[in-house]
């Protein structure tokens, strides 16, 4: 489930540059249709997500419970940073603080997920 859960983020990632690259050329049309590709990746993104939370469920150790459930809550806050940059950049108003937002539920998610908890790549 790890690999389908790392695929369908990447997918999110190209589709969010996408969607942002059309809408910086000023085409709403293929832009609103690449971001509705994206909003069913961001339900696959969940899905995936939440079966690997379900395997911390199965076994609480603490320290790890609770860094998954943070990895969970800055995925789901990552998800809704991609949402509103693009949402926002469509009706022309400031992105600036969901771009930062963005950056920081970004690290916060590859952190956990690739270094700290034992489903990602352990260093």
């Amino acid at each position: 489930m790890t690999h389908m859960h790392i695929t369908s983020w990447v997918l999110g990632f190209i589709l969010f540059a996408v969607a942002l690259v059309l809408l910086n050329q000023g085409k709403e049309k293929p832009a609103k249709i690449v971001q509705m590709i994206l909003r069913l990746d961001y339900l696959f993104i969940l899905y995936t997500g939440g079966d690997l939370i379900g395997g911390y469920f199965a076994s609480i150790q603490m320290p790890l419970f609770a860094e998954a459930i943070t990895k969970a809550v800055a995925g789901i806050w990552l998800i809704a940073a991609m949402e509103l940059i693009l949402v926002k950049k469509a009706k022309g108003k400031p992105v600036k603080s969901w771009w930062i937002q963005f950056i920081i539920a970004l690290i916060i998610v590859m952190v956990l997920g690739f270094v700290r908890l034992p489903y990602g790549v352990s260093l």
